[in-house]
């Protein structure tokens, strides 16, 4: 016997189904993500904190959970929304079932609803305020409930970061040699994309979102980096006033997703909320320095408001600051870079353990901007076996350029790099 759910939006659309993982209530901000493999990452995400997620893909759970494929320490999401959960497991690496891990870690749920249809009514009104009333709950005056679905707050406005930030400071070691310690701004980040930076040969590290430049200067870093997180970027103006001053003293910077959005706020840009976001792992993404056209996992419901063709100049008094990245779907700003400082960003996430990893490079780019001394060596100073993220790596034995030029070098080598890996595997196959 299947116990009744009830998705309700805030315009007043309702969908009924059956009661997945624990039985109750839960609201939270309702959002589509398009993946159709790596829900366990998607869930474990803390860039999800506050929402309620629908999986597009129409059947979830196949491969069931384990214990390596968790991006955090807990399952983030509000609430979790799927068309027909899987009725058995089947891989070898599974400890147990989705719907056990979603009811053991307190996860409301709802299945068997049309999720194509509440995709599109996502798509065309926007994310929307939304939620679960499951069990018990379902049976709830129908008007009572749009009217604690409508009492929630709005994402916009909040700020998200205290809840998912690491409580105290930690570091994780570098793999080989190391080039030094780099600061990590916890804001929400992922374990990838600390073993993406370890491996770049960094001892990583994390600091809560509360950290100060105080406590970044104890690091001594060589670099800084502003992970991803939720929340709306305008509610953390303590964080963006860290980061200018990470700025002015030209420590080298690399923020991703929310630290995209960070940094185009600390050098004065606006940002804006997106009407359902971007999320999924198949989003087109158009490197502007290359010419290059990649794949891209993203998690984003904000975005940085600038004008995507020219140089502009900080309206803070930090530069010039070019869009180096665009989003081919819908012409959103994907990527940051500063033209007198040794700081760039991106929106999307490059350690997709899921996939896709067309973007790895960027950790590798971040690492020669680092070893360069804020400035990175020109195309063709030198390749060597050396990059476990890539299986490749640069150099950075080139005389020094000014920070504007270097640092669009580096961009060029990793596209040279790339094509020179891919006519050697078009030979091999020959």
């Amino acid at each position: 016997m299947f116990e009744p759910a009830i998705l309700v939006l805030e315009d007043g659309t309702r969908y009924r189904g059956r009661a997945y993982g624990k039985r109750g209530t839960t609201f939270g901000e309702a959002v589509f993500a398009t993946g159709m493999t790596g829900y366990q990452e998607t869930l474990t995400d803390p860039s999800y904190a506050g929402q309620i997620v629908v999986q597009t893909a129409p059947q979830i759970g196949n491969t069931g959970v384990n214990q390596e494929d968790n991006e955090s320490r807990a399952i983030w999401v509000a609430g979790y929304v799927v068309r027909e959960p899987s009725r058995i497991v089947s891989n070898w690496r599974a400890t147990g079932s989705l719907a056990d891990e979603l009811v053991r870690q307190g996860v409301v749920g709802i299945s068997h609803i049309d999720t194509r249809a509440l995709t599109r009514r996502i798509r065309d009104r926007g994310a929307m305020r939304a939620g679960i009333f499951s069990g018990a709950d379902a049976a709830g005056d129908p008007d009572a409930q749009l009217a604690a679905v409508r009492a929630q707050p709005s994402m916009a406005g909040q700020n998200l970061s205290a809840r998912v930030t690491t409580p105290e400071a930690y570091v994780v070691p570098a793999v080989g040699e190391s080039h030094g310690p780099i600061a990590v701004i916890d804001l929400g980040v992922k374990r990838a994309t600390l073993h993406r930076l370890a491996e770049q040969g960094f001892d990583v590290h994390v600091l809560p979102a509360t950290a100060t430049l105080d406590d970044i200067r104890a690091v001594d870093p060589v670099g800084v980096f502003f992970s991803n997180g939720p929340g709306d970027p305008a509610a953390s103006d303590r964080v963006i006033e860290v980061l200018r001053q990470v700025l002015a003293e030209r420590i080298p910077f690399f923020g991703i997703c929310f630290g995209n959005q960070l940094l185009g706020r600390a050098l004065g840009l606006d940002t804006y909320k997106l009407p359902f976001g971007h999320r999924g792992i198949n989003q087109p993404v158009l490197d502007r320095a290359t010419g290059r056209v990649e794949i891209t996992a993203q998690n984003h419901g904000f975005a940085v408001q600038a004008t995507t063709e020219g140089v502009v100049d900080s309206p803070v008094g930090l530069g010039r600051v070019e869009v180096s990245h665009i989003g081919l779907n819908d012409q959103v700003v994907e990527g940051l870079r500063c033209l007198d400082l040794p700081a760039f960003s991106v929106q999307y996430h490059p350690e997709a353990t899921a996939g896709p990893h067309d973007s790895r490079y960027l950790f590798r780019r971040f690492r020669d901007l680092i070893l360069g001394g804020g400035e990175v060596a020109a195309a063709g100073s030198g390749e060597s076996a050396n990059d476990p993220a890539t299986g490749t790596g640069a150099s950075s034995a080139a005389a020094p350029e000014p920070a504007a030029t270097t640092l669009a070098g580096a961009t060029a080598a990793s596209a040279a790099e790339t094509a020179a890996t891919s006519a050697g595997l078009e030979g091999d196959q020959k």
